[in-house]
This record gives structure tokens, C-alpha cells and sequence, in this order.
């Protein structure tokens, strides 16, 4: 069976109606309802056809991670549910595939969610086109831009904690291959007015309150401000904190993303004395003054703020104040000066923090334009993202209000163009039959506005350039004469009667019927905003500062370039901007986004259904069905029509060989559809009514259900079958694995019979080998036992034989030894006798005689038995007092037993070393702080350290040096300050030379050629000579292994650097004491006289 391709549509799961053309039935009320309905489902993105109505959730909702970006990449828009992520993709893709220019048209009231729309538009494309070096970093700029413009151009307001205060344009260009080049941003009526002031319960623009927040206390001392709200006048102080924004943050979060765009140091150091010079402005105020002629006249209160701003900017501050206090009037090579009133002196004021604040925030446009324009000259595919202010409705509307909704109106004429061109082209192109569709057509409502002899803002302007007094009053007035049979106008005061009595609206306002209501205006303020009039003298004291971007703010005050023309208003800067902004937009593929807030609280989960119905009315969004239904209101590709509903047709399930639309076909006729319900186009069916939509949808669903009962009998049937022969195939497995198994335990048994039989049998052959061997073993055993006993009895009697032998030999020795001295006992008896008698003579005699026999005696016994006993008890004892000696008393032994060898009978000096025992370490270095140089530079173990007298061979007087003797080495150091003057390696010692007489004289030869030798050999004079030429030798010969050549000479030959000196030792008078004392004789000897 082959496997079925499983797709998801906009039908599957439907929560609601995901597209609002086929919602039935069609009328307000049912399309808030399946607004709620999804926004409580958290469905926030509906569809009107290829239109988004995307409600703000005052929340984060997990639906724009990376794995929804990828699940939304390359599908077709009606492939998932409603999403944003769907519309800008099927931009994207039209831009890169079908090379079609694109826009983005994101509308809406303020805190409906157009800021973070485009936000996630951008995000969008910048995570699927392509990656490296250069694209991230275009995708970063153009990311980056964001936080920039909406700290300089966002505010909080009633509405929204981050208001869009002005209209932004992005044209976003890519090359060939969907990667984007660069970009090109337009703003459009920025929310000036607002720096001066704000309405109640709203701020200034962030930027303000992100450098007072999160600027360090030195950057502020350098813009010379305040961290305190409360000290400036421009800044609102009941909503300067809001809740959920952190000030310092999103401080930080600009100064990086300048950096990013690109702004340089020096330029971003700018911009920020720039906004706080406008900070400052507001701080300045002014105090009356009357002048002689009668005149009122305005002075600065308190000039410290004025020092201050001038400081920042680099305005002379005499320059800065005439222009706040005169006003010089040119007309024909002529010049007036006037003075300003406080009132007008106020009016300049926050007219140059306008000025300066709208023109900084132009210029931040346009150097971000500078860093993410597209640097080829290559052909570009452009997508445009427009964000701009949507329709508003406020208890008291202003000029701004009228500009902004005379644009929404344009929006919503180039809305309805372009979706009627859409449905048409797309009729044209299936070839459908077209049908005129009715709608309300708006252009009259914009001709109201922008008509240039009948229109209000032509009004407008002519009544700002009209000579004479001109007031608000009087413009209201000529409004009044022009427009009043207008049917979209209305005003109390025209000649039309329906609207004196009407007492909701006031007579200095006028009310205009717009596509999305009526909106009231009040005229107060229209025409000084129109003029946008800034004096000429601040432009000239702006132009003379030394701030390098403030003067490039005001190139109209370069007196050299002094251009009498009035400059243009505000109204009509803004419908030329507008114009360019249509014509731009009727050159690409548009794309809509409509935002809606679902309640006043910017709180979760609340769904206000009249604010909702307001906003739909206004946008239009059910003339926008109508329109789209009004042909046919459902439309899809042939294939995947046919394989979402080839399952309701026989002849097309489970797989259609043949074209898809004839496949269509076939599954139409037969569900027998009537045929004024549907068309054939060129690639796609069109259906005329969603009820027959939702007709296909039930019989499908029913379908389902009757393939998933069959799907699920045949698994349950295919699964038993599959059971049997497992359990089938697992019998045969362990019927064959039993007989195995069955099988060799029987041979196992068998076989363990057998080694047991044989174990037996080989046990008793074993036994009986066994029993023969300890036989024949102990039969020899037997005659070696008797061997040994009769060898041994042999041995006895041989040595009784010897002891009796050797005791008889003894006895005899003992007996003629008593018998010798019993005969010289009595002999002496009789010669004592004798003696006494005759003389002593006879005594004396025979006292020799005894004498000599005990020595014969004595000297036998020695010669025998006694000598040997003497040796080994000698041996002993000598053994026991070497077993009393530690590690150390052997080591001293033993370098006593070598000093010996090398100088017993050489050396006069060397008897009265014996007693002397070797210390090696004379110094205690490590202990004395004055060695501790000394101590850290050598690292091995010190084997002797003893202060020595090197000579000298100039003069033969003496030095003092520390000699140190090491494992490796051999160091001279400075006595005084431990500082090593010599290092020589063993391996370079070559001999040691020394006379034979009772002095401490000794010469160190080194090898020739070696870098120690190059200041010749050492002739040093020591108190411990003996000790250490023995170490010295000893070391040598352990690390070398070879044996050091000591000489004992009274002359021998000593290198000192290219020459060679004799050293010669002669006997010398006691003039010195016992000092020995060395004296140069010439060029070539040495004497050192020994007393």
C-alpha cells in the first residue's frame, strides 16, 4: 500500500474561521466574534484573503522562535494557520523568485502593535535569506536601526508605553539571490510639538530619559546635566517612570546599536550635546521690560542656562540671546528690527527646540541611510516595510490628527486600488470573467483635502501667506465659504442649515466625514503649525556656532546664502511626502498588515469589543471582505485541492493518474455541485460561496472517519495476521531450540559418563606408578641414609682420632712444660738454698731458665690455636664500633679515608687535617639575610661554603671570596654583597694543584677553550685545603666519573688569561708569624713563602 503525502491546510483545526472570506454569516457582529473566539485562543493573526489582522496580546506568546520561522519557510500562505510569519515569506518569496518589488503596509492605531510588527517582518527576512560575513552584517545594521530611531522618534502616550511618533518607510534592498545589499529609511511628520510639551499622563521622547537614566555621572558633567526628572521644564514629571522599562538598559542598548550602524565617536558625542542643548532650552525663561519708547521688551532670567547651552554648542552667548529678545525683518535689501514680547520670546524658544530636536532626528535618517545603503551599483529587488501612525480619533483633534488621517485616508484609496487591481489582474490571468464590483470610493474625501485650488490644506496655505491678520478664526471662516455644499464637510458656521442647530459641534471646529467616521477638529493651533515659522535670527545664531552638526542643521542661516522666499509649510511638505510615498507604493506588490488593540489597559487576556468594532469600522477591514467576496470568495491550486478532497471521489483516491484539474473535475461532477458555484481558472478552482467550502469540509471529514474505520480494520487485521506468524515462526524457533538443547544435554551426560569412567582407570594406573616409584624411592633413600651414617661414623671416629692425638700432643706439651717448671721450681728451691748458702747468682740463673720456657710456651700457643682466636676477636670488635657509625660519620670516614690516599705523606699539611673533622658548609647562608641574592640564585644543594683568598696575579695581594662547591658547579661570590662572580661547571675543572709544604695554597686549572676559562685559572688560599681539594675530587669523580689530577708540587704553572705564571714555593722568615705570604717577582713568577 502505498503511503499517503500528509498536509496540513488552514482548515485543519480551525479555531474559529481562520480566513474572515469565508465567514457566514458575514456582518459585524459575527466577525468580532470570531475575532474573540481565536484572540481567547490565543490565535491573534486572522486572514482577510492575503490580508493579516494581527490583535495585540500585551503579552509574549511562544509562536515567533526559530523552529516557527523554519516551520514557515517556503510554504504556501494557506499551507499553516494564520501568521505573520506566512505573510512575509510569501513576500519574500514573490521578491526573490518572481522578481516582484514588494511592501509591507503595517496600520493601525497607537499600541495596536505596528512597531512590533515590522520588527518581526524584518526579523523574518533577516533569518531566512542568506548568511556570511557581509549579509550578517547588513542584517545587523538593518536590525540595529531600530533602536536608534525608536528612542529618538517613540514616546509613551496614553495608548502605548512606545508610541511610533512619527511615519517610517524601509525600503529593504536585496540582490539576485535574496540576500539584502543595504537600505534607504523615510520619516515622515514627526510628532515635534512634543518636546515642548505633552499631553497629561504622558512623556517626551525616550531619548531623554534614557541619557538622564543610564549615562554615567561623568558623561552628564560633560553634557552638563542633571540626573534629576524635576529639573528640567520639558520633561512630563507625572509618567517619568513607566513600569516594565528600564531607562539605563535601553540606553546602553542605543549607544551599541549606533555603533553597529556606524555612527563614529565624535558623531554620537554630537548628537547627545545636541539633545541635551534641547533639554536646556526648556530651562530658560523670560522676564518683561519696558523699554523708553514704550515698548515691551523680554530679558533672560537667569543666564546661567544660557551660558551653559552656549558652552554646548559653541554659540557666542551675546549672539544667543539678541536672537531671543529681537527679531530682524528683511524685505527688499531692507532690514527691521523688532523686539519680543515674553510671549513671542517663549514662541521662539520652543520653536528653536523644535526646530533643532525635528531637524537632529531628520539627520539621524539620513546618516543611518549613509550606513546601510547598498554599496553595488547592481540591479536591486527593493522590499518596503511602511509603519506609520493609524487612523486617530481623539476628544480634541489637532493639526496633527488631520495630517495623519489625511493619510490614512490616502492608505486606505491605494488599499482599495490595489486589492480591486489584485482581484482583477488574478481574474484576468485564471481567465475568469470579471465582474464590476461596488465599493465606497474615497477619493472624494481625499480631493476635500489635497485639491489644489478647493482644498483644506491649499486653504490652509493660503491663508498662512495672505498679508494682513491672519488667525485660526479666519481660516475656519474661508473654510466655511469654500467647502461648505462639500457633503463630507461640516461646520456650524457655513451657509449650509442642516448644521446650525447641531450642538455637538462647536463653532471654532469643523468636522469631516472619513471612510473609518466623522472626526471633529478644532482649528486652534492650525495655522502657526502650518507656518512651522522659526525666526531667521536663530537660524543665523545656530548657523555661527562652533558645533560642527548643529551648523549643518541650519544652512539657511549662512548669510551668504540669504533667501528672502518664504520657506514651505508643514501641510504642504507633507502632502508632497505623502504623493512620493503613493507613487512608490503603487510601484510594488503590496502586502497589508492590520493592527488591532484589543483594549485602553495594555493589559492580557481583555478583549473590549466595542474598542474593537471602532477599529474595524475605521479600517475598513468589512468593506475589505465584501470586496474580496464579491467575486468569488474562495480560490486553490488544482493540486492541492485534488489532495485535500480526492478521498470524496472513487475515481481519484487513492491516486489520480492523470492532470490535476481534470481531477477536479471529475471529483465535482461527481459530488454533484451545482455549476454557478464554481469556476475553472487556469490553475486554480474558484469557489463563489463558502458554503460550498464548507460543504467539501464536512463531506471530508465524514470521509475521514469512514477511511480511518477502514484503515484502522485493516491494521487490526494485518496486526493479528503478523501476530500468527510470529507466534508460528517463534514455535518452529524454540521447538529447534528444545531439541537442541534436549540433544546436548543427553551427550553432555554421556560424555560426563565417560571422563568419569576414565578419570577412574587413569586414577588407578596413576596410583599403582605411584606406590612403584615411593618403592624405588625409598629403597634410595635407604641406602643413601646408611651411606650417610656409616660416612658419618667414619667422620667421628677419625675426629676422636684427631682430638685424642691432638690432646695427648698437648698433654705431653703440658706435662714437659710442668715438668720444666716443677725441675726449675725445685732447682731454684736448691739454688735459693744454695744461694743463701753460697750466692745469688744461682737465683738469678734459674729464674732466666723459667723465664724462657713460659716464652716457649707462650710462643707455641700463639703460633697455633691463640693467633687465630686473637684475629677474629679483633675482627669483632672492630665490626661493632663501625655498626655505631651513622650516614654521615661513614660519609666523613670515608672522604678521611680518601684524603689519605691522595695526601699521607705528600702533603706537609695534612697530618694536622686528621683530627679536623669536614664541615662542607663554614657559612651559614641560607640563614643570613645578607646571602639571600646568593641563596635564590643558586638552586642546588651547597656541598662546602667557606670563605677563600683569591690572589691576585698583578700584585699577589689577596681577595676575599665565598668559594661554593655544588652538584654541578663550582661559584666565586662577593663576600660583601653575595653577588656570584664566577660560575665553572665540573666538567671544565681540569686539575688542582698544590705544593707539598705546610701551607693552603691551591690552583684550580680549567679546560682550554671553555667559556669559564676565558679569564684563566684561580689561584685561591684556604684554611680547610685539605677538605676541599677532597670534595672537590670526590664531586668530580661522581658527575664526571672521571678522577680528578691533583699535583703536589713546589712549582707548577698557572694560566692567566693568554699568558701562563710559575708559582713557586720556597721557604720563608717568620717576619709574618706562620702566614705564608705571596709576592710578584716578574712577569712570569710567583713566590709564596712558606715559614
Amino acid at each position: 500500500m502505498a503511503k499517503m503525502e500528509v498536509k496540513t491546510s488552514l482548515l485543519d483545526d480551525m479555531i474559529g474561521v481562520g480566513d474572515m472570506v469565508l465567514l457566514e454569516p458575514l456582518n459585524e457582529d459575527s466577525f468580532i466574534n470570531n475575532l474573540k473566539k481565536r484572540f481567547d485562543h490565543n490565535e491573534v493573526y486572522t486572514y482577510i484573503g492575503s490580508v493579516v489582522i494581527s490583535i495585540n496580546p500585551y503579552r509574549s506568546l511562544p509562536i515567533y522562535t526559530p523552529e516557527k520561522v523554519e516551520e514557515y519557510r517556503n510554504r504556501n500562505f494557506y499551507e499553516l494557520s494564520p501568521h505573520i510569519f506566512a505573510l512575509a515569506d510569501e513576500a519574500y518569496r514573490s521578491l526573490r523568485d518572481q522578481d516582484k518589488d514588494q511592501c509591507i503596509l503595517i496600520t493601525g492605531e497607537s499600541g495596536a502593535g505596528k512597531t512590533e510588527a515590522s520588527k518581526l517582518v524584518m526579523s523574518y527576512v533577516a533569518a531566512v535569506c542568506g548568511k556570511g560575513a557581509e549579509v550578517n552584517q547588513v542584517k545587523e545594521q538593518l536590525l540595529q536601526s531600530n533602536p536608534v530611531l525608536e528612542a529618538f522618534g517613540n514616546a509613551k502616550t496614553a495608548r502605548n508605553d512606545n508610541s511610533s511618533r512619527f511615519g517610517k518607510y524601509m525600503d529593504i534592498e536585496f540582490d539576485f539571490k535574496g540576500d539584502p545589499l543595504g537600505g534607504v529609511i523615510s520619516n515622515y511628520l514627526l510628532e515635534k510639538s512634543r518636546v515642548v510639551k505633552q499631553p497629561r499622563g504622558e512623556r517626551n521622547f525616550h531619548i531623554f530619559y534614557q541619557i538622564l537614566s543610564g549615562a554615567s555621572e561623568e558623561f552628564l558633567c560633560k553634557l552638563k546635566l542633571e540626573r534629576d526628572f524635576s529639573r528640567y521644564n520639558y520633561l512630563g514629571l507625572d509618567s517619568a517612570r513607566v513600569n516594565g522599562v528600564d531607562d539605563a538598559s535601553n540606553f546602553r542598548t542605543v549607544r551599541n546599536a549606533m555603533q553597529i550602524v556606524g555612527f563614529m565617536d565624535h558623531e554620537t558625542q554630537s548628537v547627545f550635546e545636541v539633545v541635551a542643548a534641547v533639554l536646556k532650552l526648556g530651562n530658560i525663561e523670560f522676564k518683561p521690560e519696558s523699554r523708553a519708547n514704550g515698548l515691551d521688551e523680554s530679558k533672560i532670567k537667569d543666564k546661567n542656562e544660557l551660558k551653559e547651552i552656549c558652552e554646548l554648542t559653541g554659540i557666542d552667548q551675546s549672539v544667543l540671546e539678541r536672537a531671543f529678545s529681537f527679531r530682524t525683518v528683511e524685505a527688499k535689501q531692507e532690514k527691521v528690527s523688532t523686539t519680543l514680547n515674553v510671549a513671542q520670546a517663549y514662541y521662539a524658544r520652543d520653536a528653536l527646540a523644535k526646530n533643532l530636536y525635528s531637524r537632529l532626528f531628520s539627520w539621524l535618517v539620513t546618516r543611518i541611510n549613509e550606513s546601510i545603503k547598498a554599496q553595488t551599483k547592481v540591479r536591486k529587488k527593493v522590499m518596503g516595510v511602511l509603519d506609520i501612525y493609524g487612523f486617530e480619533i481623539f476628544e480634541d483633534n489637532s493639526f496633527e490628527q488631520f495630517i495623519i488621517n489625511y493619510c490614512n485616508e490616502k492608505l486606505q484609496q491605494i488599499f482599495i486600488e490595489l486589492t480591486l487591481k489584485e482581484e482583477q489582474e488574478e481574474y484576468i490571468r485564471e481567465g475568469i470573467e470579471w465582474t464590476h464590483i461596488e465599493y465606497f470610493n474615497n477619493a472624494i474625501i481625499c480631493d476635500l483635502i489635497e485639491n489644489n485650488q478647493t482644498g483644506i490644506l491649499a486653504m490652509l496655505d493660503e491663508e498662512c501667506l495672505r498679508p494682513g491678520t491672519v488667525t485660526d478664526d479666519t481660516f475656519l471662516e474661508k473654510l466655511n465659504q469654500v467647502c461648505a455644499t462639500h457633503q463630507h464637510f461640516e461646520s456650524r458656521m457655513s451657509k449650509c442649515s442642516r448644521f446650525l442647530n447641531d450642538t455637538s459641534l462647536p463653532h471654532s471646529c469643523f468636522r469631516i466625514q472619513h471612510y473609518a467616521g466623522k472626526v471633529m477638529y478644532q482649528v486652534e493651533g492650525f495655522v502657526d503649525k502650518n507656518n512651522d515659522l522659526l525666526y531667521r535670527d536663530l537660524s543665523q545664531a545656530m548657523w555661527k556656532a562652533n558645533h560642527s552638526l548643529i551648523k549643518a542643521l541650519f544652512p539657511e542661516g549662512n548669510p551668504a546664502k540669504i533667501n528672502l522666499k518664504r520657506p514651505p509649510t508643514a501641510g504642504s511638505q507633507f502632502k508632497a511626502s505623502v504623493a512620493t510615498l503613493m507613487k512608490n507604493l503603487q510601484n510594488k506588490n503590496p502586502n497589508y498588515i492590520r493592527c488591532i488593540k484589543p483594549n485602553e489597559k495594555k493589559a492580557a487576556d481583555i478583549f473590549n469589543e466595542a474598542l474593537v468594532c471602532h477599529q474595524i469600522r475605521y479600517l475598513g477591514l468589512l468593506e475589505n471582505v465584501r470586496v474580496r467576496r464579491a467575486g468569488y470568495a474562495f480560490r486553490q491550486a488544482y493540486e492541492p485541492c485534488l489532495e485535500r478532497y480526492k478521498m470524496l471521489c472513487r475515481q481519484t483516491w487513492p491516486h489520480w493518474r492523470g492532470p490535476a484539474r481534470a481531477g477536479v473535475e471529475v471529483l465535482f461532477n461527481e459530488l454533484r455541485i451545482p455549476e454557478e458555484e464554481f469556476s475553472f481558472g487556469r490553475s486554480k478552482i474558484f469557489i463563489r460561496n463558502p458554503r460550498t467550502l464548507f460543504k467539501l469540509e464536512d463531506l471530508r471529514k465524514q470521509r475521514l472517519e469512514d477511511l480511518a474505520t477502514l484503515i484502522e480494520k485493516i491494521y487490526r487485521g494485518w496486526k493479528c495476521r503478523t501476530r500468527f506468524l510470529l507466534m508460528k515462526r517463534c514455535q518452529i524457533v524454540i521447538a529447534s531450540w528444545y531439541r537442541r538443547y534436549a540433544q546436548q544435554k543427553r551427550y553432555q551426560k554421556i560424555k560426563s559418563s565417560a571422563i568419569a569412567v576414565q578419570s577412574y582407570i587413569r586414577g588407578w594406573k596413576a596410583r599403582k606408578l605411584l606406590r612403584e616409584l615411593k618403592h624405588l624411592k625409598r629403597c634410595n633413600e635407604a641406602a643413601t641414609v646408611i651411606a650417610a651414617y656409616w660416612h658419618g661414623t667414619q667422620a667421628r671416629r677419625e675426629l676422636r682420632r684427631l682430638k685424642d692425638e691432638a690432646r695427648n700432643k698437648h698433654a705431653i706439651a703440658v706435662i714437659w712444660a710442668f715438668w720444666l717448671g716443677y725441675k726449675a721450681r725445685r732447682e731454684l728451691k736448691r739454688l735459693k738454698e744454695e744461694a743463701r748458702r753460697k750466692h745469688a747468682v744461682a737465683v738469678i740463673w734459674a729464674y732466666w731458665l723459667g723465664l724462657k720456657v713460659r716464652r716457649e710456651y707462650r710462643k707455641f700457643f700463639r703460633a697455633n690455636a691463640g693467633r687465630k682466636i686473637y684475629e677474629f676477636t679483633l675482627q669483632r670488635i672492630c665490626k661493632k664500633y663501625r655498626d655505631q657509625f651513622t650516614d654521615q660519620q661513614k660519609l666523613i670516614y670515608e672522604e678521611k679515608l680518601e684524603a689519605s690516599e691522595l695526601f699521607k705523606d705528600k702533603k706537609a699539611l695534612y697530618p694536622a687535617s686528621v683530627g679536623q673533622p669536614f664541615q662542607g658548609a663554614y657559612l651559614e647562608i641560607s640563614e643570613n639575610p645578607k646571602y639571600k641574592k646568593l641563596t635564590d640564585a643558586v638552586d642546588e644543594k651547597i656541598i662546602i661554603a667557606e670563605v677563600v683568598n683569591k690572589i691576585n696575579r698583578a700584585n699577589g695581594k689577596a681577595a676575599s671570596r665565598i668559594f661554593l662547591l655544588t652538584k654541578n658547579n663550582v661559584l666565586l661570590a662577593d663576600q660583601k654583597s653575595g653577588t656570584i662572580k664566577s660560575e665553572v661547571p665540573l666538567g671544565d675543572v681540569t686539575k688542582v694543584s698544590m705544593s707539598s709544604q705546610n701551607d693552603g695554597f691551591f690552583a684550580v686549572h680549567l679546560k682550554e677553550g671553555s667559556e669559564a676559562a676565558s679569564k684563566g685559572d684561580f689561584l685561591l688560599s684556604s684554611n680547610h685545603l685539605i677538605e676541599m681539594a677532597t670534595k672537590l675530587y670526590r664531586t668530580t669523580l661522581s658527575q664526571t666519573k672521571q678522577k680528578l689530577n691533583i699535583e703536589i708540587s713546589d712549582e707548577f704553572l698557572v694560566q692567566f688569561k693568554q699568558e701562563k705564571v710559575c708559582v713557586k714555593f720556597i721557604q720563608g722568615s717568620q717576619k709574618n708569624g706562620n702566614i705564608p705570604t705571596c709576592k710578584r717577582k716578574n712577569n712570569r713568577l710567583l713566590e709564596v713563602a712558606v715559614p
